[in-house]
């Protein structure tokens, strides 16, 4: 009773094993069936799907180009676009710099600087040239020719040396100021933009 069961089951993995290692028959088993059976047919409603590229590096697929043009563009023409230049800690840059809106210095600066709205140097920072901007704040450094057509702020331990011209200026307890130093006339001063009331 006990061997003809477990003879059984040994049957049964042997017949298991057998029809996953044998090829399939799509061959009918009956007379009329002579013929090999087909393939399944494709369904015709679900479309291929080509390779997935992504993986070679961005722009290959259409998702970011649908992402681009999915968003509004009335926001983006709306706000203004801003060019900031930082030059970090341990920089050094030389030359020409042109139209940023703002210039961060944390390095080392030896340029001329033009069409430039803001310069900002930080209190590790220092600045050798000329700079014609609007407003300059100075924690670190200055050397050179500085004509900030608002406003001109020295911070506590800043240093601005040279020939300034300036349309305000403000100078925190322990900034310096040094060197041939003028205002600049009514006709050259850029007023602020004043907030509208309504």
């Amino acid at each position: 009773m006990f061997g003809k069961k477990r003879d059984d089951e040994i049957a049964a993995e042997q017949a298991k094993e057998a029809a996953e290692v044998s090829p399939r028959n799509y061959q009918r088993s009956d007379a009329a069936g002579a013929q090999p059976a087909s393939r399944p047919a494709v369904n015709p409603e679900i479309a291929r799907r080509g390779p997935d590229l992504s993986v070679f590096g961005p722009g290959r697929t259409a998702q970011p180009v649908a992402a681009a043009q999915a968003r509004p563009t009335s926001t983006s023409a709306m706000e203004p676009e801003h060019k900031k230049l930082i030059v970090g800690r341990d920089i050094s840059l030389n030359g020409e710099i042109r139209t940023c809106d703002t210039l961060v210095v944390e390095g080392r600066v030896e340029a001329v600087l033009q069409d430039c709205k803001n310069i900002e140097i930080m209190a590790p920072g220092e600045f050798k040239g000329a700079a014609e901007v609007d407003v300059a704040d100075i924690s670190g450094q200055f050397n050179g020719d500085l004509t900030a057509r608002q406003r001109l702020i020295v911070r506590a331990g800043g240093k601005v040396l040279g020939k300034i011209r300036y349309g305000q200026l403000e100078i925190e307890r322990g900034g310096v100021l040094s060197g041939e130093v003028e205002v600049l006339p009514d006709a050259q001063i850029v007023h602020a933009p004043t907030a509208a009331v309504g």
